[in-house]
């Protein structure tokens, strides 16, 4: 039963051009579905899988109380594996087709006021190499909305300085995204000022590197991140992401159209992109409803 899910991630990998994450959750939830039914069913084929054998495992994912979101996500796996599967003839009949993840509740992503993130991006002292990194680093965050993978990842030629705007590219693409005034002198300064003092810096390509010179890690940005949201003062956890959702808020709350925020996110399915235009309706109904003296 490996060899098949071996088979199928490598297909995953060079036909579907698939994240190095995507690869990673589809292998473990097909393992742990392996281990069920080889351990509880004794069944030893793909091919004798049936739908009732999937729903036991579906009844006994629910007993040992996972999530309904890790549920929903091994749904999705198990039904491109046997979708696979099917497409190679390698199994008669496809028991995965009746499969029903259960019903997910969206969770509203947390942002951070404009208040707070202007007190956070004050934090990195600008007297300081490091400083300077940190502050450029974060201002480009929050200034794009890319990920932290994209931002750790990011080159000096992948920069546009002249013209305000990054290139990201990722397996399948690459997106052309913006950057305001704020991060283009945070940038200019690290660039001109800061980057050539960390060892090793300047010959790589690079854009943003550890105090040794080599690539950050995007724990490494997170470690600093948590850092300097307690020195101004922030007392819930946030993580990069936080900055990524507080770019997108804040773009819808101050007028951009909802596609020009999924383009320049990366989302491939704009009802992603929806969460924050719900939010920015919620936000405006609680403004009405305390203000409006019929409301």
């Amino acid at each position: 039963m490996e060899e098949a899910i071996q088979k199928f991630i490598k297909y995953l990998h060079k036909t579907k051009k698939a994240s190095v994450n995507t690869e990673l959750s589809y292998h473990r939830d097909l393992e742990k579905l392996a281990d069920y039914l080889s351990e509880d069913l004794e069944i030893d084929s793909w091919g004798a899988v049936t739908s009732t054998d999937l729903n036991s495992y579906m009844l006994y994912m629910e007993e040992q109380n996972y999530a309904a979101s890790s549920i929903s996500r091994s749904v999705a796996s198990i039904r491109a594996f046997f979708n696979y599967l099917e497409k190679k003839h390698l199994i008669d009949d496809n028991p995965s087709d009746d499969l029903k993840a259960p019903r997910v509740e969206k969770k509203m992503p947390d942002t951070l006021t404009i208040r707070e993130v202007d007190r956070l991006l004050a934090q990195p002292n600008p007297a300081t190499g490091k400083g300077m990194r940190d502050r450029a680093m974060m201002e480009l965050l929050y200034a794009t909305g890319i990920r932290v993978s994209e931002l750790i990842n990011l080159k000096v030629s992948d920069i546009n300085m002249s013209m305000n705007y990054i290139i990201c590219t990722d397996r399948t693409k690459e997106r052309v995204v913006p950057f305001g005034n704020a991060a283009r002198t945070a940038l200019s300064t690290y660039i001109s000022e800061a980057r050539s003092t960390f060892p090793e810096a300047e010959k790589s390509d690079i854009l943003f590197t550890n105090v040794s010179g080599r690539k950050m890690s995007r724990q490494g940005f997170w470690k600093l991140l948590k850092g300097y949201a307690r020195s101004a003062g922030i007392e819930r956890e946030i993580t990069p992401h936080t900055l990524r959702h507080s770019f997108a808020t804040h773009m819808i709350e101050n007028g951009a159209d909802l596609k020009s925020v999924q383009e320049m996110m990366g989302h491939s399915d704009i009802s992603t992109t929806q969460i924050y235009l719900n939010m920015s309706i919620g936000k405006m109904r609680d403004v009405y409803e305390r203000a409006h003296p019929r409301s």
